[in-house]
């Protein structure tokens, strides 16, 4: 197969992801798991080096050669949009491409709890989405983002890398900005955002200080900022923010992210009895009580508010998961596999 011939398979059989190594047969990720393209054979150097090139701009080429490693993304015949990074192994091109959906799907189809929707009508303050890799977070971004594109008439900035979904008209404008093609750095980008008139800003990850502090910048000064992280929970997120800096500023940051904080959102996609996925989130909001916690650098404290605070529309990831259990939509042997605290989970289930 060519490489439109992979994209459309990936397409026709709802894959997440599509692997392209010299080596190995193209892989593609179905419901979690992959599988080898039926009837191909593996990828020689030279077959790589075909499959990769109509992807790519003379520009990215070049960018490519000098630094080994290219994120993008492309619109492929109007039926969606790919993900792609493009990377060296052993000495050889390597590619993984990410599905993206024309179709921003809506909170509540992700399986969000209702509660989650007040938080579209914030004006200003941060919400972080936080998981491991490939669970739903630039997805459920994108939903966030275009409930607010449909419901009111703000101006959004989002700063990617690369570009992912792509909002339908609506009510906001709003303007996507990709690294390196529409920007030379996050600093820069974020910094620069504050002179455009932004209601709402989107940062496609939180990856280092400046990045965390240009974050917070923002939503310190009266903006709605969602933004990722890479980590496991709440209260590690809020430790992951935190112990960033040096010591002599985190006193100052607890008491910014106090303040500026409104919600963290802790999700996992687990693979269902029935062949799919389905969301499993821990919910946190920023409480009075939770913003205590944070100033004083109590962050341990944290699971315990969310465990005693389901009035408020909190709950644990254990607590979502032993939900879907009862519902009979994952085994209980997948949800011990994402638990943080099987103790509490099993506990849950009794």
């Amino acid at each position: 197969m060519n490489i439109q011939q992979l994209l459309e398979l990936t397409i026709q059989r709802n894959a997440s992801d599509l692997h392209l190594s010299v080596g190995f047969p193209p892989m593609i990720r179905v419901h979690s798991d992959l599988f080898p393209v039926p009837g191909e054979a593996f990828i020689s150097p030279e077959q790589i080096e075909s499959l990769i090139r109509p992807l790519l701009s003379d520009m990215q080429m070049n960018i490519y050669k000098q630094v080994l490693e290219l994120d993008f993304s492309f619109e492929f015949a109007g039926k969606a949009r790919f993900r792609v990074n493009l990377y060296k192994q052993k000495g050889n091109s390597a590619v993984a491409l990410r599905l993206i959906p024309y179709k921003i799907p809506n909170l509540e189809e992700l399986g969000f709890p209702s509660v989650v929707n007040k938080l579209v009508e914030l004006k200003q303050g941060l919400i972080l989405v936080t998981g491991p890799t490939g669970h739903g977070k630039s997805t459920a971004l994108a939903s966030f983002i275009n409930r607010i594109n449909q419901t009111r008439a703000s101006h959004v900035i989002t700063v990617e890398d690369p570009i992912e979904y792509v909002y339908p008209k609506g009510k906001s404008l709003i303007e996507q900005r990709e690294m390196y093609s529409d920007t030379r750095s996050w600093a820069n980008a974020l910094r620069s955002s504050l002179r455009e008139d932004p209601d709402v800003v989107l940062v496609g990850e939180m990856r280092d200080l400046e990045t965390i502090a240009s974050v917070m910048t923002i939503a310190e000064t009266g903006h709605l900022v969602f933004a990722t992280l890479h980590t496991n929970s709440a209260a590690q997120s809020v430790d992951r923010i935190i112990d960033v800096f040096p010591e002599a500023q985190q006193a100052q940051i607890r008491l910014q992210l106090a303040a500026t904080l409104e919600a963290i959102l802790s999700l996992r996609l687990i693979p269902t009895i029935e062949p799919g996925r389905t969301l499993s989130s821990e919910v946190l909001f920023a409480t009075p009580a939770v913003r205590s916690i944070i100033r004083e650098g109590k962050s341990y404290l944290i699971d315990n508010v969310i465990e005693t605070s389901m009035e408020l529309g909190m709950q644990t990831l254990e607590r979502s998961l032993a939900d879907l259990v009862r519902k009979g939509k994952i085994s209980q042997d997948e949800a011990i596999r994402f638990v943080l605290r099987p103790e509490l989970l099993v506990k849950l289930l009794k």
